[in-house]
């Protein structure tokens, strides 16, 4: 698709053109080798200093110093990419902070955290709180490379994880190495949501109905009906920014969830017979490899990068104010309250269940041990608060793929998706992520797997692209040490890969088409 190039109009203080373009590239000022800005470098207002006003009249210093202001707010030129207006997470660049922070809680924070209890029962103490120490600052460490990773290249705006892959890795080495990952993140963790939102609701249905709903009630697979369908009802919004809301509303059912049941766990008696040693195995081999498989749950903890530059797409950008400030802003504020559910839900529900720990996680245990003694009104919005979160969990996660999708047919037709072409992809994504969770219904408990095959998205690419694409120098300390994250993340994702095969394999775990637990 051809670059088309505008130049800026004469009018003083005008809007920006970023805003009322679909791209949202800008062309910054030049930067100095060491990656800061130059006082002596030319500049685009750099002609325009207060010595060279200071013998022009008033009226024309006035014009000056006008053009000056605008140049410095947007630059000198902007690149257009028309396709850019018709995609759902580049349609609309107007989000903010606020945006920031509601998108990433919502990714940051879900079931995944439900299970972080199950990772230390065969860590331990030590282990399973300097585990999750490590993981969590590793994450915000990569977290912020992407952020500035997404204007790195003066002109260009890497809007989504796949181009700034290819920026850093080539044009098909960064497919192949980004792209499966993030869309098996994406679409397995929707399907994993589905099968965690219809289970919860049918234990919610449950606990309100009591023993008056007894006859016929809907069966497991009817429940991830229900639940898919009111999922492909709210991902008709057409794009990122316009489902803000429901990342609110995820973001804040996340946090009381996530609270309400570590602080009912532990305001209960501990069950009988509670040991906080490690689960015991047969042999050495058994106890490494549910070890690595422990460590591939706490990694699956931490997801949400694959969706980083995409939150930070939807920003206007200019050369004055670059999207990477309240991107950083929104950021920072949403992952001080994922540490505040996640900590507190692994050592709360291992202080509360100890080895005793179900493999569904918390909330099970909380169910499995104490449905007699918390009030029905309690559990009920526990298991009501699970089912807002992933409803509001699948959209942020889906919205990459409803991208490709759209992108696939705008690049193929030259035209934007009508509203019709744009429902019916969003219906067979559901239904698909429905069919697959129904013939595999243990996509939910296989954590650690799933933290193993998508941990480079979050631990080991971003240290790699900085290297590549910042270019540090070599053999200094930040070059010692991104190589070192990046290649230690690549071992830890094969370990804890090869640990969770060996979990599914060595619990018997079988293939049951059409018959989910």
């Amino acid at each position: 698709m051809e670059t088309e190039l505008i130049s800026i109009p004469a009018t003083p203080r005008a809007s920006t053109p970023e805003i009322l373009t679909p791209s949202g590239q800008r062309s910054p000022r030049p930067m100095s080798k060491e990656g800061g800005k130059s006082s002596t470098a030319w500049t685009p207002t750099s002609f325009i200093s207060p010595r060279f006003l200071s013998p022009i009249g008033t009226p024309m210093k006035r014009v000056l110093i006008n053009m000056k202001g605008y140049l410095e707010e947007v630059g000198h030129l902007t690149k257009l990419n028309p396709q850019d207006a018709w995609l759902p997470i580049t349609e609309s660049r107007n989000g903010n902070a606020h945006y920031a922070a509601f998108h990433n809680l919502n990714a940051g924070v879900g079931f995944q955290a439900l299970v972080l209890p199950v990772a230390f029962s065969f860590l331990g103490w030590s282990w399973g709180i300097v585990s999750l120490t490590i993981a969590y600052f590793w994450q915000l460490y990569t977290l912020w490379i992407l952020v500035q990773l997404h204007e790195a290249v003066p002109g260009k705006r890497y809007n989504r994880y796949v181009e700034l892959a290819q920026a850093a890795f080539g044009e098909r080495l960064g497919v192949w190495l980004a792209l499966f990952p993030t869309v098996y993140l994406s679409a397995g963790t929707a399907t994993a949501l589905i099968l965690i939102g219809g289970e919860t609701m049918k234990l919610f249905f449950e606990i309100v109905c009591g023993p008056l709903c007894t006859t016929n009630p809907l069966t497991t697979v009817e429940w991830y009906l229900v639940f898919t369908s009111l999922c492909i009802v709210l991902s008709q919004l057409p794009n990122l920014n316009s489902i803000a809301g429901l990342s609110l509303i995820g973001a804040v059912t996340a946090i009381f969830y996530s609270t309400m049941v570590w602080v009912l766990s532990v305001s209960q008696p501990r069950p009988p017979h509670i040991s906080y040693e490690p689960v015991p195995l047969p042999s050495f081999s058994a106890s490494l490899f549910s070890f690595l498989n422990a460590l591939g749950i706490i990694a699956f903890a931490f997801r949400g990068h694959n969706l980083v530059l995409e939150i930070q797409s939807t920003m206007p950008s200019t050369f004055k104010h670059p999207a990477h400030v309240p991107m950083w802003k929104g950021a920072k504020v949403a992952y001080f309250f994922i540490a505040m559910c996640l900590f507190p839900v692994a050592i709360g529900g291992y202080w509360a269940y100890g080895n005793l720990m179900p493999s569904g996680g918390i909330l099970n245990a909380l169910f499995a041990f104490h449905s007699h003694d918390i009030s029905r009104g309690l559990l009920a919005m526990t298991f009501l608060l699970v089912v807002f979160s992933c409803l509001s969990s699948f959209q942020i996660y889906s919205m990459p793929v409803f991208d490709s999708f759209e992108a696939s047919y705008t690049s193929r037709t030259n035209r934007p998706c009508s509203v019709w072409v744009r429902s019916g992809f969003r219906v067979v994504y559901g239904f698909i992520n429905f069919f697959i969770g129904v013939a595999l219904p243990f996509l939910s408990s296989i954590a650690g797997l799933l933290g193993g095959l998508t941990l480079p998205v979050t631990f080991a690419y971003p240290c790699f692209m900085w290297v590549l694409i910042k270019k540090p120098s070599k053999y200094s300390f930040n070059w010692y040490f991104n190589w070192t994250l990046g290649w230690l993340g690549i071992a830890f994702s094969l370990a804890f890969s090869i640990g969770g095969i060996w979990s599914m394999v060595n619990s018997g775990l079988k293939l049951k088409f059409f018959k989910p637990i």
